[in-house]
């Protein structure tokens, strides 16, 4: 059984197969047959995990095992404490409602790597950093979440799947490594 952690890069789209205007995982992982455990949308980074086997696969991205994704958010603004309140759940975004979530406001981490191409910067608007905390995984779900509190999302970096992160695993955007399912703490799945 294969586990491969991966950080995607940003606008690298999340499947092997070639796409018209994008690279894809194909352009930075040349294994055969391991395919991703969950997806990140092309405007996302971070840590993506790919195995060779379903049924890890399923356990590793199904929210009902509860695999807790980390997110480190850049919004526009600076929220306070009630809209932190309010994004950390349950928040109804229309089509579903949010599970609650763990949220800090944090400083830009001093080990992030630039963004290319940049963020773009306005003087009048300032930004600031959070971490997200999730058991669940609806598409776009944290745009979706800080949007809906009058934060827009500007960057988003996948930081940790359960115990696994960019503190325990440095990767720079493109790197990937071997990863023992030991690691990931899902009983059914000691290798």
């Amino acid at each position: 059984m294969r586990l491969i952690l991966f950080n995607k890069p940003f606008q690298v789209m999340c499947q092997f197969s070639a796409h018209a205007s994008r690279p894809t995982l194909a352009d930075h992982l040349s294994i055969p047959d391991v395919y991703p455990a969950g997806r990140l949308d092309a405007d996302s980074e971070g840590l993506l995990l790919l195995t060779d086997n379903g049924k890890l696969q399923h356990a590793i991205a199904h929210p009902d095992y509860k695999q807790s994704k980390t997110y480190l958010v850049q919004v526009e603004g600076i929220p306070d404490k009630n809209a932190l309140q309010r994004l950390s759940g349950p928040l109804d975004l229309g089509d579903f409602t949010t599970q609650p979530c763990a949220v800090k406001r944090v400083e830009e981490p001093d080990w992030l790597w630039p963004r290319n191409p940049p963020i773009r910067e306005r003087l009048n608007a300032p930004t600031s950093w959070l971490t997200i905390e999730l058991t669940e995984g609806k598409n776009r779900q944290v745009r979706r979440m800080t949007g809906a509190i009058g934060f827009p999302t500007l960057r988003l970096i996948r930081i940790a799947i359960g115990p696994i992160s960019l503190q325990s695993h440095p990767l720079y955007p493109g790197e990937w490594q071997d990863l023992s399912t030991n690691e990931l703490q899902i009983p059914s799945f000691r290798s």
